[in-house]
């Protein structure tokens, strides 16, 4: 008989949700080492709705969130959405629809899907980032970034999504295109605020160490981040004759001890000087240079397989080691994002320069002893200095030391530290986003809003499109951009551009702590009782965007004294990706589900009759290979989703989505379902039991064992198997131990609460399970009675023996004399040694 989920998980669902079964509270009898804050990267609310690779992470978290709970701990476990953004904002441009009316009705359709699913969230911290109560203190948050001087204006080249119609800052940049619509970037020069996560470097790279997160995860950060050490160096800039300006040219170098070997300089398109660089002759080159500089993303500059262009600024520097005058270049592969925007170029030792030196007959000198002919290719290896002067002979570490005392001593070079990191292009030219809470006044300036007078609340307008000049849609809305300025009561102007969408994420972990305070973001008491999030699962995606700049952001409010911790998310897991079917064409594109036939066994392409290879890709609407839960909860039941989520293989490995493995568990939990129908006897099993039931013993004290520790360790698919075991060895008998068959409900019901729920019931109970003490097991009764020792004799397997596990050394030696092999082996040799390990082998050494 099947389980009858359709009745028992809307019931159980309704339950939890009039008892605020899961509701968290602050109780100070609790010490802080019970205290758990079990945390999901919060969703971002799709038309599309959840597909099935959603709810793994949420049920890794579920299950250990409601195993915690039963062994004593208090769990904060929230859920919220991150609701500001391009998407929703483009969707609703395409459809006609207002963001803000699409965001609550995906928002309404999330939920009802993840509250389906059973998850023990306390949906009384439920926060939505794009509502006022919220984004208030995303406001807040950036005036304090504001007056730490953390946040500053500029004009900047910056990249521009001209499908967005926005700015985007580095990270949301994937391989030349934007991360949102895919289209090809390109470079503007507007308007920004940027806030300054430069200053943050160095704590953001070393307070990873203390961290329990995936190693590549912190790798992909310090990367990112890109710290080096190195030198800054002047060169000066020459007149005609070869005489200094007093103008200069500053590059970042971590080979400065190469100086003598730079015979050309290289400045950004984008660099400040190129003007005051530029003759007369050469400025319509350079113009028409930069111009085609700008359509090309950074990627596509710095593509080191690209033919290297470039053109002559018609100045000189003078080189600062030996005085000599050397060109300057402006190249699109130096970028104004990177260094000081301008670089010293060694064509003998790198590979870029070497190419640009040989395009534009420019001379190279090896500086660096080398094993080929740097005329014919660069040596990018490390050798003996020659070829300059005070540094010939010398190995890399001296030279680079004797190099800087020369540049320090002659104030014209110093030693450095440099960042691949770029401060953050943080404001948006889009209406669905957290107003920047600004006021710009002709006679003071730019002027904070007033914290009494916050949220300033994002205008209720028709017109959200974007204008795509580089100002944002509030820009045309005059009744909500003329404001007078707080601080001389003057006619002023809003700040028009909006925060990015990680702007609401970068603290929303906090806000779950206490999320109807109207007086502060979070209550100090609250904030030191829950942080720092224990555990944080999400996808790895988000390995460098979200997590980098929510560390940026704690470690400001760090520094504000209204936090308590250095890092917001102590331990960090990234689940894996549930894939689904799609089809491959021979040229390795995917071909949409829907658009294939299969006959015998084989699969075509519609549109040529192609025949394609079936393959493992990831879920996509485009490729119409997305299982939806709703159908699988709605034929399976919601345990059986989140028992099959768990039983594919390990969390933080990725697997495909086979319906058969649904069906499979959903035929296991039937099996438990009838096993609790059978006879429940009350008899003592820490008693003397016959033959069979002390088996059936052992078996659940080693499921009790398993399945505890696999459950505290996030192993979840092994201890599914444990547990099928023990169900499997309980099905042979009519009548069951009532105590041991409460225990292993306990067990199971962090896995499939519904089940678990109704079967504790069924067993007289009238309250939920959700804090019942979780089962313990009895050590004794996990060990086996008796185990096989195998007998090696120099080394190779001779005999073995049944005995006792916990048979003494001295008796197992004496065993181990008696069987054949060892008496076969052993004859007419002389035994050396003989070697037990206690519970494992008999090593015997022979002459």
């Amino acid at each position: 008989m099947a389980y009858p989920f359709q009745n028992i998980e809307p019931k159980w669902q309704k339950y939890w949700a009039d008892n605020k079964t899961f509701r968290a509270v602050e109780d100070e009898s609790v010490p802080k080492e019970k205290r758990r804050y079990i945390l999901d990267m919060f969703p971002y609310p799709s038309g599309a709705g959840l597909h099935v690779g959603h709810p793994e992470g949420y049920t890794a978290t579920d299950i250990y969130s409601r195993f915690l709970r039963m062994n004593g701990y208090n769990v904060l476990h929230p859920m919220g959405y991150d609701a500001f953004g391009l998407p929703a904002e483009n969707y609703a441009i395409k459809t006609g629809t207002h963001p803000a009316e699409t965001t609550f009705k995906n928002i309404a359709h999330f939920t009802e899907q993840i509250k389906a699913l059973g998850f023990s969230y306390d949906w009384d911290r439920e926060i939505k980032t794009c509502t006022p109560d919220y984004y208030k203190w995303t406001q807040w948050i950036f005036l304090q970034l504001y007056k730490k001087g953390l946040a500053y204006e500029a004009e900047t080249p910056i990249n521009w999504c001209p499908s967005c119609m926005t700015g985007l800052a580095n990270e949301e940049v994937k391989e030349g295109h934007c991360d949102r619509c895919g289209a090809q970037v390109t470079h503007k020069v507007i308007r920004q605020w940027i806030l300054k996560i430069t200053a943050y470097a160095d704590r953001l790279i070393e307070d990873l160490d203390g961290l329990d997160w995936p190693e590549s995860v912190k790798a992909m950060q310090r990367n990112w981040i890109g710290r080096s050490e190195g030198a800054e160096v002047d060169f000066a800039i020459a007149d005609k004759d070869g005489k200094a300006t007093g103008d200069k040219l500053t590059v970042y170098t971590t080979r400065c001890d190469t100086l003598f070997g730079a015979t050309y300089m290289v400045v950004s398109p984008e660099h400040p000087l190129i003007e005051k660089l530029t003759t007369a002759e050469q400025k319509a080159a350079v113009e028409k240079y930069r111009e085609d500089a700008a359509k090309k993303s950074d990627l596509e500059r710095t593509d080191l397989a690209k033919t290297k262009t470039g053109v002559f600024s018609g100045s000189y520097a003078i080189n600062p080691v030996n005085g000599k005058a050397i060109p300057i270049w402006v190249a699109d592969y130096v970028l104004i994002s990177y260094g000081t925007g301008a670089i010293m170029a060694v064509p003998a030792h790198d590979t870029r320069d070497w190419e640009f030196a040989k395009k534009f007959n420019l001379p190279i000198i090896e500086v660096l002893k080398s094993e080929v002919d740097v005329q014919k290719e660069a040596w990018t290896a490390d050798g003996i200095h020659v070829n300059s002067e005070f540094l010939d002979g010398l190995n890399k570490k001296d030279a680079i030391a004797k190099m800087l005392e020369f540049l320090e001593e002659r104030k014209i070079g110093k030693k450095a530290v440099n960042y691949k990191l770029r401060d953050w292009v943080f404001s948006r030219q889009r209406y669905w986003g957290e107003p920047i809470p600004l006021v710009h006044c002709p006679c003071c300036g730019t002027v904070p809003v007033p914290e009494e007078q916050l949220p300033l609340e994002l205008p209720a307008v028709k017109s959200y499109q974007p204008t795509g000049t580089g100002e944002s849609p509030l820009a045309g809305i005059e009744s909500w951009v003329n404001c007078k300025c707080p601080k001389c009561g003057g006619d002023a102007r809003r700040e028009t551009n909006t925060m990015p969408q990680w702007a609401g994420s970068c603290w929303y972990y906090l806000r779950y702590i206490d999320p109807s305070n109207e007086l502060s973001f979070c209550d100090s008491k609250k904030e030191s009782y829950w942080m720092p999030v224990d555990l944080y699962v999400g996808g790895a995606e988000h390995a460098v965007l979200h997590l980098l700049y929510a560390r940026f952001w704690h470690k400001v409010l760090y520094d504000c004294g209204v936090v308590s911790t250095k890092e917001p998310f102590q331990r960090l897991i990234n689940q894996g990706m549930i894939t689904s079917f799609a089809y491959q064409r021979k040229t390795k594109s995917l071909v949409a589900v829907d658009a294939v036939t299969e006959k015998d066994g084989k699969f075509f392409a519609n549109d040529d009759g192609e025949e394609l290879e079936r393959v493992v890709a990831k879920m996509s609407k485009s490729l119409k290979n997305v299982v939806n839960p709703d159908e699988m909860i709605k034929t399976y039941g919601a345990d059986s989703v989140r028992m099959y989520e768990m039983f594919m293989g390990p969390l933080t490995v990725s697997k495909p989505w086979n319906t058969q493995g649904l069906i499979g568990v959903n035929r296991f939990l039937d099996k438990i379902w009838n096993l609790s129908e059978r006879p429940m006897s009350d008899i003592d099993i820490t008693g003397k039991l016959d033959k069979d039931l002390a088996s059936l013993r052992k078996t659940y004290a080693k499921t009790v064992k398993k399945v505890t520790e696999d459950t505290a360790n996030l192993d979840f698919n092994v201890a599914i198997s444990q547990m099928m075991i023990f169900i499997n060895e309980a099905s042979k008998f009519d009548s069951i131990p009532k105590a041991m068959w409460e225990g292993f409900v306990l067990l199971l019901s962090p896995y499939a609460p519904h089940l678990g729920e109704e079967l504790w019931q069924k067993l007289g109970h009238d309250t939920s399970l959700a804090y019942e003490k979780y089962p313990v097991f009895s050590e004794d009764y996990c060990k086996d009675d008796t185990k096989e020792f195998p007998v090696m004799i120099n080394g190779k397997l001779r005999a073995k023996f049944e005995a006792a596990a916990d048979t003494d050394s001295a008796t197992l030696e004496a065993m181990a004399k008696e069987t054949d092999g060892f008496k076969k082996f052993t004859d007419g040799k002389t035994v050396a040694k003989i070697i037990v390990v206690p519970g494992k082998l008999v090593n015997v050494v022979v002459k």
